[in-house]
């Protein structure tokens, strides 16, 4: 198999599908909700939260049977089907049309797949086995959780201000590389958090 290319999109304002919105369907849609995508979503059931998430408008859902004209305009494609005839039919459907398409829990009938993610604020760490192992990568992402824990989202945040007043200076290029680098040192991270908890620790003391 040729090797997979890592990749972040941007799916604000595309038009994504999803196909099932059950037990395996909800979490894949519940991923999608805060990237800006315009989700579709075709199952002939949905889950109570999923009609609730069409209800508030956070997506458009089509309650009955996939049919290839959703497919029309459709930037990626998420099948999340317990029927293997339908799963093939989309997969097909989508390969014949350009569209990505990842059909849950079958490897050779995706052109993506769902890493494993730590999430810290702007910082996320994917891990993936390629779909040959989803349990390591999921032992993997609890290790990474332990290693860089809930104070990064607020550091890495602070390092995008920082970055951004550098880059604006009348600094030589050479200095700017040399902050830019000692900024993200670890000895940099855990004097952040020191100063972090001091200041907490000092809130409300008189």
């Amino acid at each position: 198999m040729p090797e997979l290319f890592p990749a972040f999109l941007k799916l604000e304002g595309r038009v994504v599908l999803v196909v099932g919105a059950g037990r395996v369907g909800e979490p894949k849609i519940a991923g999608l909700l805060g990237t800006g995508a315009r989700i579709c979503v075709v199952a002939l059931e949905a889950s109570p939260t999923t009609l609730e998430w069409a209800a508030s408008g956070s997506i458009v859902l089509h309650q009955r049977a996939f049919v290839p004209a959703d497919l029309d305009g459709v930037f990626l494609v998420v099948v999340a089907s317990g029927s293997r005839e339908l799963n093939q039919c989309v997969f097909g459907e989508a390969r014949r049309r350009g569209v990505l398409c990842n059909v849950v829990d079958f490897p050779e009938q995706c052109d993506f797949f769902y890493p494993a993610v730590v999430r810290r604020g702007d910082l996320q760490i994917a891990v993936s086995t390629g779909g040959q192992s989803p349990f390591l990568a999921q032992r993997i992402r609890q290790q990474l959780e332990r290693q860089f824990g809930p104070d990064y989202a607020l550091w890495v945040k602070e390092l995008g201000k920082t970055r951004r007043r550098i880059l604006a200076s009348n600094l030589a290029p050479g200095r700017k590389r040399e902050l830019l680098q000692s900024l993200a040192s670890t000895e940099a991270f855990e004097s952040a958090v020191a100063t972090e908890e001091r200041t907490t620790k000092g809130v409300g003391v008189s």
